[in-house]
């Protein structure tokens, strides 16, 4: 299906060069930091490429006024503030994200053809109101890739402009946006293009075979694992987000596809023989008191309790009985739990740890998926399939401290994926990190500023 659609990309592309447009014939990130210059976009590339090749180039109607020490005078930067909700509504899985992918492609394309972009360089931690020599290179880096317009020139001063295409670069690529030149964002930038490429094409066969399963289906929920985001999905648009905390590289959370078919509230957990072993017992044999402290009881496969004293701790004894903790307050668990069919003993649930969703790496489960603001999932799941599920009914229930399993009457489709690079119709390209390394496209990046914090 896809040959087709790839084969008119590399067509399109040849036009465009063949006419001696490349230069010209900007990015779907360059068009959006143009919108934010008061420049009329370029036609996007929906499938008819002579149109946008015909389309008249664009007249500037702000012109940037140029003084030594002082800022644009131009107002392309306004908005970034907003970009977190660019395109809220549209989902990753769907065809025409794989359309969206395909123009994403041939910009990608273009940059490499271009030289691609320059490696940033620097020991120092880069911020706005600094003055640097880098930012030279952190400037041309940001235009190349479309995160900043063309007008802001290249100057060592990190002024707002720069700030603002940090951003917007930052938030693409699933980075704090806090505009701060560090490590991770460093390393980011420093990507080749021709990974990038590799990466957008990699994945658009995921999203295409995605959405594929997907089908007719517009009610879901989509887990996108890389990314440690969850995107609930009614009548094909995003009715809510939620930040997820994910499988460790050694504990990964799988890849599948299943359906939600119960919510367990206030439930127990049964602790899966992976986390006895790798977890548990390393813990009996530091603290003794762990399963008390935790309220964990351990049972035989015939229901009968067992005391810890009754197990060689020194050995996998342990794996051979069933650890539940109890529900209540530090529960692994927290107060809820989604059940969905699959082999791997995983589901999606509550937490305790709640000040995990604020870190940017969210890899720390082991393979199950943790849910923030979980109750407004749990509350659209019930109350699109049962009856008289509100919101303060899931409260009061939870507050209550009653077990309580309440099984759907419709299954919600749910998909566990693992998207890397995406694009949606807003122009935003996005990337996240090969945590599971299922791309196959690079290694782990050198540390380029591990030199400053030996100094």
């Amino acid at each position: 299906m896809l040959a087709p659609l790839l084969n008119r990309s590399k067509l399109a592309l040849a036009l465009v060069l063949s006419t001696g447009l490349s230069a010209g014939v900007m990015s779907a990130g360059v068009m959006a930091a143009q919108a934010q210059v008061k420049v009329p976009a370029l036609l996007p590339y929906s499938g008819n490429i002579q149109q946008a090749i015909s389309q008249p180039a664009p007249v500037a109607t702000t012109q940037p006024v140029v003084a030594q020490g002082l800022e644009w005078a131009d107002t392309f930067d306004e908005g970034v503030s907003s970009l977190e909700q660019i395109d809220f509504v549209a989902p990753i899985i769907s065809r025409q994200t794989t359309q969206y992918m395909i123009d994403a492609t041939l910009d990608y394309e273009r940059i490499a053809l271009n030289g691609g972009w320059p490696e940033v360089s620097t020991k120092k931690i880069l911020r706005i109101g600094m003055r640097a020599p880098a930012v030279i290179s952190l400037r041309q880096r940001l235009i190349a890739s479309g995160d900043m317009a063309q007008q802001a020139g290249v100057s060592e001063v990190f002024d707002s402009y720069v700030d603002s295409a940090v951003r917007r670069f930052q938030l693409r690529h699933g980075l704090t946006p806090d505009g701060v030149v560090g490590r991770s964002t460093v390393i980011a930038m420093n990507v080749p293009v021709e990974v990038r490429l590799e990466q957008l094409r990699t994945n658009l066969e995921r999203v295409s075979a995605l959405a594929e399963s997907v089908g007719d289906t517009d009610t879901y929920v989509n887990v996108n694992i890389p990314a440690a985001r969850i995107e609930v999905v009614e009548n094909g648009r995003v009715r809510s987000r939620h930040t997820a905390v994910v499988g460790k590289e050694d504990r990964q959370t799988p890849i599948l596809s299943s359906a939600i078919y119960e919510v367990n509230f206030n439930p127990y957990w049964t602790v899966p023989v992976s986390i006895i072993r790798k977890d548990l017992i390393p813990k009996m044999q530091k603290n003794p008191e762990y399963l008390t402290d935790n309220n964990i009881h351990i049972f035989d496969w015939y229901g009968k309790e067992k005391q810890w004293q009754e197990i060689d701790w020194n050995t996998d004894e342990a794996t051979k009985y069933r650890f539940t903790q109890e529900p209540g307050e530090g529960n692994s668990m927290g107060s809820i739990r989604i059940n969905f069919n699959n082999t791997h003993q995983v589901y999606l649930h509550d937490t305790p740890e709640q000040s995990l969703f604020g870190e940017g790496y969210r890899f720390h489960s082991s393979g199950c998926v943790r849910v923030q603001n979980v109750r407004e999932l749990v509350t659209w799941l019930l109350g699109s399939t049962t009856p008289d599920w509100t919101r303060s009914r899931v409260d009061s229930t939870i507050n209550s401290g009653e077990r309580l399993d309440v099984k759907m009457k419709s299954r919600v489709p749910l998909f566990m994926s693992y998207v890397t690079a995406w694009a949606l119709s807003d122009g935003m390209v996005h990337f996240r990190d090969d945590i599971y390394n299922k791309d196959g496209l690079y290694s782990a990046s050198v540390d380029p500023m591990a030199q400053a914090s030996a100094q």
